[in-house]
């Protein structure tokens, strides 16, 4: 007898060899899965050809298994519930219990805003999750396709198809001076606001942006007298500085609790932007993936 290749198994019969033998009879079997009683019996010629066994004797109790068939059964039903078990709907996500890794693509927004309280969430609910913040970049996309990066948070004007997203929250802006400043006092006013020298948060290194855009339809300009890539040095240096920041409101809010800060409304506006988490849809039915998302949907409902 050669040897049997999976590739050359019709799978469906191991289906019709437990059936054969649960119901002991080839029209129940038959009635079972879901065949005629003819294609049943060809799927039995099959059977018998395929472990070249009988399978199924008629005798005076009726028809009985083989020597042969009942040693295959017991594997090959362990074999069938092994291959249901693992097609079937996941199961729950138990975060307490669960031991796991996510890797976010993020800005420093969301590091400063929602890593923290996502931090005390996961050791108060899932002590054995971990978290890896990856580069928010261009190459983030083709990452998450491939599932090195499980989730990106961030500002996504589009996103390419096969991806979804969900709004987290809205975000306006707000500006922040040193506690003491000596021109700005209660009020930021138009002019001083345009005259005096500002801060600059660009982590991709690019100049301008929505103030910019904003001072020119006052027929304005402004002097970016320093630019930085990353938010958590700003406010040490605002602090000491007769520098301006504009930065998103929860940013200044947090950075007035650090530095010794004045928050006060821009005299123009500005507008806002909204924050998103956005997945591949590899992920989308991942039980494990969905409580995540979840997590930081609840958070950012919190901020």
């Amino acid at each position: 007898m050669h040897p049997l290749h999976l590739a050359s198994i019709d799978l469906n019969l191991l289906v019709v060899f437990d059936a054969l033998l649960a119901e002991g009879s080839v029209t129940r079997a038959a009635a079972r899965v879901g065949l005629s009683q003819s294609a049943m019996s060809h799927a039995l010629g099959r059977l018998r050809a395929l472990i070249d066994d009988p399978i199924l004797v008629r005798t005076a109790r009726g028809m009985t298994p083989t020597p042969r068939a009942q040693e295959l059964i017991g594997p090959i039903r362990a074999a069938l519930a092994q291959i249901e078990t693992t097609v079937a709907r996941p199961a729950r996500f138990d975060a307490a219990t669960a031991r796991r890794s996510f890797a976010l693509a993020t800005v420093d927004y969301m590091e400063l805003i929602l890593l923290p309280r996502l931090v005390q969430k996961l050791f108060s609910d899932a002590p054995n999750v971990n978290l890896i913040a990856r580069p928010y970049d261009s190459e983030m996309f083709g990452s998450m396709e491939t599932g090195k990066i499980d989730l990106a948070i961030g500002l996504f004007p589009s996103v390419p198809a096969g991806f979804y997203r969900q709004r987290l929250l809205e975000e306006t802006y707000l500006c922040v001076v040193r506690r003491d400043h000596p021109v700005v006092r209660s009020k930021l006013t138009l002019r001083a606001y345009a005259s005096l020298p500002h801060a600059l948060i660009s982590p991709r290194g690019e100049g301008g942006g929505r103030v910019d855009e904003v001072l020119a339809e006052h027929g304005l300009t402004r002097r970016v007298a320093l630019q930085i890539p990353h938010f958590l040095v700003a406010p040490l240096i605002v602090a000491q500085t007769d520098l301006v920041l504009t930065v998103p409101a929860r940013i200044a809010r947090a950075f007035a609790e650090m530095e010794a800060l004045r928050i006060m409304k821009p005299p123009v506006e500005l507008g806002g932007f909204s924050l998103d988490q956005v997945w591949h849809e590899r992920q989308a039915k991942d039980p494990a993936h969905a409580w995540l998302r979840g997590i930081f949907a609840e958070i950012a409902r919190a901020c």
